[in-house]
């Protein structure tokens, strides 16, 4: 391999010189390494008689999608072809299809098509694939780090296995440092790794194959630089500025993490909220994306049980679009911790909801008589508006009065919980409820009793 003066100036990347020749040399992924499991098989299957099936890898990135496929085209006699989705088009594909096929009817030559990043194909360009894959003139080796689900058309899907791809343990990672620290296609032993650094490489490679012989091979070049050969924890802090996070704005990653981070809001755990709530500040998300899911989880997970949450997060939206970022940032976290710590409740929407799905039943009816327009010409001749009671008169503001159609009389959609100010909402509800039906009226609670701790935390 050709070199120039120094460690690496002017090579192959580190992480390309090491990745693995054979299946054995993979980390990781042991899950889909067993003996004869679909890539195992694909892999020894050196005549292309077995009917291999195609696969699709999906994972997140640096987690050894393309190494297997070029694992598995040095372990097997298959005619190997490798496309980027990046660069291909339907013509490529196209040629691809014609000369697997003429190699297999002429020659009896099996014909593996890795396509990296196939979710950047078009529905166009996937069904180009088909006609190959359905007939075995070639077996697919696709690769996506998006959901294949949302990126992969269904045909090709169905005719594909889905193996997903995991991220590389700690100890998956430590091997392939201290692997490329000896191994001739790497450092060959020209450095000396400290503990303290090669644990801070691990750690900032977040799973990721790639990035840890990246960071590996940033500090080898410093160390070598300053001339003793030692790579220590401080030097690689001082060449790897942070860890990145593995996080793509428009991939799947994008769905977990605000997941991740309304399901922690929801369950009142504050710190992982704020943990999620960094990992998208941190990964470059648009402010504005996170604000609006902070007001949707205010009326949804808070709602009635704290009003204020509604108020607090629009009110936050509106701050960072004034202020932007980084002091955006101030705002939010102000939100999600007011969020996270009120009591919940979701009665509202639940409510809502119930009230949608009557209607799109059916269960409609015809609007009372008395709750009709009775201010254009005729329509106290239909009987529009007689019988309404202003309930401004009445002495709370309240008048028995039938509001619903007869068809859903007596229906209750809201039922407030116990939480926060819903437990104040649920025996005036009560009341108004009495009240509107023409029943007794409910007795009052009793006051709850004093516990003498004024921070002593409401019941649930």
């Amino acid at each position: 391999m050709a070199r120039q003066q120094g460690l690496m100036t002017g090579s192959t990347p580190l992480a390309v010189r090491m990745r693995p020749m054979s299946l054995d040399e993979v980390a990781g992924q042991k899950h889909l390494l067993r003996p004869g499991s679909p890539l195992v098989n694909l892999a020894n299957d050196r005549e292309g008689t077995s009917g291999s099936v195609s696969v699709i890898l999906w994972g997140p990135p640096g987690t050894g999608k393309t190494t297997l496929a070029q694992a598995i085209a040095h372990s097997s006699g298959r005619r190997f072809v490798e496309l980027s989705a990046v660069t291909a088009g339907v013509k490529d594909v196209r040629e691809v299809m014609e000369k697997a096929h003429a190699d297999r009817d002429l020659y009896g030559l099996s014909t593996v098509l890795f396509l990296d990043e196939i979710h950047r194909f078009s529905k166009a360009q996937q069904d180009a694939l088909l006609p190959g894959v359905e007939n075995g003139w070639v077996v697919l080796v696709a690769a996506t780090t998006e959901n294949p689900s949302f990126s992969v058309v269904a045909p090709l899907l169905s005719r594909s296995l889905l193996l997903t791809l995991e991220p590389l343990t700690d100890d998956d990672l430590g091997m392939l440092v201290d692997r490329a620290v000896g191994d001739p296609r790497g450092l060959e032993g020209k450095v000396q790794l400290q503990p303290e650094a090669r644990a801070a490489i691990v750690q900032l490679s977040s799973g990721d194959a790639r990035r840890a012989l990246t960071a590996l091979e940033a500090a080898a070049v410093a160390a070598e630089a300053e001339g003793d050969g030692v790579i220590t924890a401080d030097l690689v802090a001082a060449t790897v500025d942070r860890a990145l996070l593995r996080y793509d704005r428009q991939g799947d990653e994008h769905y977990d993490v605000i997941s991740a981070f309304i399901k922690s809001v929801r369950g009142s755990d504050v710190d992982a909220s704020l943990h999620y709530l960094a990992r998208m500040i941190e990964a470059g998300e648009d402010p504005r994306f996170i604000a609006r899911r902070i007001m949707i989880s205010a009326a949804e997970d808070i709602g009635m049980a704290d009003p204020n949450a509604l108020t607090i997060a629009v009110s936050a939206a509106e701050g960072v679009a004034l202020i932007g970022m980084p002091e955006g940032r101030i705002l939010l976290a102000e939100a999600v911790v007011y969020l996270a710590t009120a009591p919940k409740s979701n009665a509202s929407y639940r409510a809502l909801d119930a009230a949608i799905a009557d209607v799109r039943a059916g269960r409609i009816g015809r609007i009372p008589a008395p709750l009709r327009d009775a201010h254009y010409p005729g329509a106290k001749r239909l009987g529009h508006g007689t019988g309404y009671v202003y309930a401004h008169d009445e002495p709370h503001g309240v008048a028995e009065q039938q509001y619903l159609p007869d068809e859903l009389r007596g229906t209750e959609y809201y039922a407030p919980t116990g939480n926060g100010y819903e437990r104040d909402v649920g025996p005036r509800l009560d009341r108004l409820r009495a009240i509107l039906r023409g029943e007794p009226m409910p007795a009052r609670p009793e006051p709850a009793a004093e516990t003498g701790d004024p921070e002593a935390p409401a019941a649930p």
